[in-house]
């Protein structure tokens, strides 16, 4: 099928939705500045989630206009939905074991539901409308433009010697909640032992910068104009290395060969040349054991305190799994001195889940998580828009091994719409189909 170019005026918002995504990934520094990002993003979020109310409701009307939108939820979305209820659930009767009143459970669903695993439902949701996934891209990009300024500004920061944080929202902090932390305003941070300064930005940890730009740059390949698109793809790839997050180098370097992989895999060369890589993978297995757990020592021996600490803290968090190991203990739990007072739960999706939801939320995300890689990964052998879905959720893999998905959901939300527009992307017809994948962004001829 023949593409039509695309304007830079027809990537203009042009319905609600994409207005109020637009507005808010260009307006992140404003959000960021005022400390109000843990708190907006969220409202915003819910609030599209009533935008898809309204338009589901009152579909059967509206299809009888000419040109309405198709409103059509996918099971990979469904999915979601289902999945998240069931942590919703949890958590609940986690809460409740702990003896909580109505108020506290009240203050804990919002904190602890509406602001972190609903996100991971309502916003695939919200991909269901009709949003354009080159005008998320365009956002992604000029706030891409924004973080190139404001690394320069960090860094002519940095030369005078001015003081991290700046300062902290404590009006919104009081009325967000979490922590301080969410709402301290500093652009970077003094990493103790190696006096580096890493970059944080709009992000409240570094690591979580690095995630939400591997996320972000992932969008930014379907902008359809060349110059945004590599802009948007540079300045990410710029952001992950400022932020001197080893598990963002780390997905920087092995992602983009995975998509390569996946994304050819149909193609006959390529098929004969996997499975000749499999025999001499098979031939060459020990020296190339040896040679990656040489690797993954060598990362770690680059920040052998921030290892250790995170290794000392799953640990914890481990042995006190089998405390509640169905329901789980239904909120982190204060972490000793010894891990610098961390909560046992923190720094890593999947002990964090079993350590918070025992082994029903556990089993939920890996649902979750099995589908979507399952649905996504054959749409992306064919569909570009898929092929980023594709890629956002192998970054979110990737860092929940690091990072808890639920906690930063508010920062890297741009791709969890992502997913929801990716889903809904037609399942491959091999039968009719040629094997041949075009990478080319839609809209660019």
């Amino acid at each position: 099928m023949q593409q039509t170019k695309t304007t830079g005026l027809s990537l203009l918002p042009q319905t609600i939705e994409e207005t109020i995504i637009w507005t808010c990934i260009v307006s992140t520094y404003v959000l960021f500045f005022m400390g109000a990002q843990f708190i907006i993003v969220p409202m915003v979020s819910w609030l599209l989630l009533g935008c898809f109310v309204l338009r589901w409701y009152f579909q059967p009307i509206t299809q009888k206009q000419p040109g309405a939108p198709d409103i059509r939820v996918p099971l990979g979305v469904w999915v979601w939905v289902a999945t998240m209820l069931v942590m919703l659930v949890v958590l609940m009767i986690g809460l409740m074991e702990l003896n909580y009143d109505q108020t506290r459970l009240i203050k804990s669903f919002v904190n602890n539901f509406m602001r972190t695993w609903g996100l991971l439902a309502v916003l695939p949701l919200v991909g269901c409308l009709p949003i354009r996934p080159q005008v998320v891209a365009r956002a992604v990009c000029l706030l891409a433009l924004q973080s190139l300024i404001f690394i320069f500004i960090s860094y002519a920061l940095v030369a005078a010697n001015v003081e991290m944080p700046l300062y902290t929202a404590s009006l919104m902090a009081k009325i967000g909640g979490f922590g301080d932390r969410y709402y301290t305003v500093s652009l970077y941070f003094i990493e103790g032992g190696t006096n580096n300064h890493r970059l944080t930005l709009f992000a409240p940890w570094a690591p979580a910068l690095a995630f939400v730009a591997s996320v972000h740059l992932w969008i930014a390949t379907l902008d359809p104009n060349r110059f945004w698109r590599w802009l948007g793809i540079g300045v990410n790839i710029a952001l992950v290395l400022v932020s001197e997050s080893r598990m963002g180098m780390a997905a920087l370097v092995v992602l983009p060969v995975v998509r390569l992989i996946w994304v050819n895999l149909v193609k006959p060369t390529w098929v004969l040349g996997g499975g000749l890589s499999l025999f001499l993978g098979g031939l060459l297995s020990a020296p190339l054991i040896t040679g990656l757990t040489d690797l993954k020592s060598y990362i770690d021996g680059q920040r052998g305190n921030s290892s250790q600490l995170r290794a000392t803290l799953q640990k914890l968090t481990r042995d006190r799994i089998s405390e509640a190991p169905i329901w789980g203990h239904g909120i982190k739990a204060p972490g000793p001195e010894l891990v610098r007072g961390m909560p046992l739960g923190s720094h890593h999706s999947w002990w964090g889940v079993l350590f918070v939801h025992g082994f029903v939320g556990f089993t939920a995300l890996v649902i979750a998580m099995g589908y979507s890689l399952w649905d996504l990964g054959i749409k992306a052998l064919t569909s570009p828009i898929a092929q980023a879905g594709f890629m956002v959720l192998l970054t979110m893999l990737a860092f929940s091994f690091s990072e808890n998905l639920e906690t930063l959901a508010y920062m890297y939300w741009p791709g969890l719409i992502m997913l929801g527009i990716s889903f809904k992307e037609e399942l491959p017809s091999f039968s009719r189909h040629s094997a041949t994948v075009s990478l080319t962004p839609a809209g660019e001829s």
